[in-house]
């Protein structure tokens, strides 16, 4: 592979990103669904290789030609496919890099049951997943146990966290595991935007919020940062250091994130194959990815330049656009690389772990949401469940229909509840840690595990955030 290939095969992505942001400006629905440019390029370059239009191209063309397998030649997506694990590194190193943390009395006093609420969906959702494999998909599909965690991963964590995965799922002798999981994130933000929708609509009818004289309507710019926001602003007065540019400081930033991270990963390797791993030949931190770490690498770098005095030198605008690169980057390769045979041959699987995974997110907002949120369930629970769902943007884009003026406390905590959430599960520790987790004590022992964990919050939050008066039920 030579270096003019792996730059072209870059610039392509371009070509993919743009041609995805002009396709989402001129289509409405596309629009409405609040689908970043990035996932709509990623399908045009899925469409345009070798799994769908290539089947077509290689009918009529000889195989030596370069468009015998589509339009995207195979040396691309040979570029492409790696670079999931590498750009999920620079999304997580920057995730809390530019966030100062408020103190945990106020997260708590702001978002303790919206908190208790999504950590109760979350590891529900491990539980859901590992009760189909083991009674179904497994006996009955000989599919593998490890696709127990798929509703997390994918649901949860997104299009971001399934394709960041990817190489732990080869690791473990599961690289179809992959893509059923950014299949199934797609089929969490359609389900997420339609479901969520219907049940505003059906809320206001009976009452569980205030009907809008007349439906919410957003602007392009709106859409644009309901997209790319994780649910709160930072606002502060921003230093650029003037010895070098403030595009390449910010890179410099992140990258010594990763290097910590690295660095602590290699050190739990080298821990591990020296205490546990050599008494016990059970491995873990060999299988982990790098990205968790990452993440705590940026909160290392934003702790020394806070003890430095120097926070002001990190620029969140920037951070988040260096993030929003990242991530376009990602999204376009992972599902341009995606093969579609691997959910043709497990279609069945696919759709039980889909449906499964659905019913279990709308049970929870609709039972144990006003059981569990004190004031403002419906508001407050749509979030969590747009998140637990699709991604993040779409929590955010439900609450902002059914809550377009900001006149509950919904979106305030769903932002302070990101801060208590993020680094374990939707992609943090524990979801990264989970296929390690499955691969090596069984899934039996990680359904105990997590079943202990969603008892736990869901117990902890039907008593201490009981409202004095239920609800009309759902």
């Amino acid at each position: 592979m030579t270096p003019n290939r792996i730059g072209f095969s870059f610039l392509i992505i371009g070509a993919f990103l743009l041609a995805g942001k002009l396709i989402r400006t001129r289509t409405k629905w596309l629009q409405n669904l609040f689908l970043p440019s990035s996932i709509i390029g990623g399908f045009l370059a899925l469409f345009l290789g070798p799994d769908v239009l290539g089947r077509l191209t290689s009918q009529f063309l000889n195989e030596a030609s370069i468009f015998y397998n589509g339009l995207i030649p195979g040396f691309i997506l040979d570029v492409w496919r790696p670079l999931s694990g590498l750009f999920i590194n620079i999304i997580f190193a920057a995730l809390l890099l530019a966030k100062p943390v408020p103190g945990i009395k106020k997260i708590w006093n702001n978002a303790g049951p919206q908190i208790v609420m999504a950590h109760t969906v979350a590891w529900g959702q491990y539980v859901v997943g590992l009760l189909l494999v083991l009674f179904v998909l497994t006996p009955v599909f000989g599919t593998d146990p490890l696709a127990g965690a798929l509703i997390e991963i994918a649901f949860v964590g997104g299009h971001g966290t399934a394709a960041g995965l990817s190489d732990t799922f080869a690791l473990l002798g599961y690289p179809e595991g992959a893509d059923l999981a950014l299949g199934l994130a797609t089929v969490g933000i359609f389900g997420g935007v339609v479901s969520g929708i219907a049940i505003i609509n059906i809320g206001f009818r009976k009452g569980y919020a205030k009907p809008l004289d007349e439906k919410p309507t957003f602007s392009d710019e709106e859409k644009e940062q309901i997209a790319e926001s994780y649910g709160y602003d930072i606002e502060q007065d921003v230093k650029h250091a003037k010895a070098i540019e403030p595009l390449a400081f910010h890179l410099s930033l992140i990258a010594v994130a990763i290097l910590f991270g690295y660095i602590f990963q290699q050190a739990l390797i080298l821990l591990e194959a020296y205490t546990w791993g050599a008494w016990t030949d059970v491995y873990l931190f060999t299988y982990m990815p790098l990205f968790p770490l990452a993440m705590i690498g940026g909160i290392i770098v934003q702790m020394i330049f806070a003890k430095l005095n120097l926070r002001n030198y990190i620029d969140p605008n920037i951070v988040s656009m260096m993030s929003g690169f990242a991530l376009d980057v990602l999204l376009v390769s992972a599902l341009a690389t995606l093969s579609l045979d691997v959910i043709g041959d497990n279609i069945v699987p696919f759709l039980l772990i889909s449906g499964a995974g659905i019913a279990w997110n709308l049970f929870a907002f609709l039972y144990l949401g006003p059981r569990m949120i004190p004031d403002h369930w419906f508001e407050r629970g749509l979030g969590d469940f747009g998140q637990s769902t699709g991604m993040a943007a779409t929590g955010l884009l439900l609450m902002k229909i059914a809550d377009p003026d900001n006149r509950t406390p919904a979106l305030e905590g769903f932002g302070y509840k990101q801060i208590m959430f993020e680094p374990f599960v939707g992609g943090g520790l524990v979801t990264s840690a989970s296929l390690p987790l499955i691969y090596q004590f069984g899934p039996v022992t990680f359904l105990i595990i997590t079943s202990v964990v969603t008892l736990f919050f869901l117990i902890f939050g039907l008593i201490k955030f009981k409202p004095k008066r239920l609800p009309n039920k759902p």
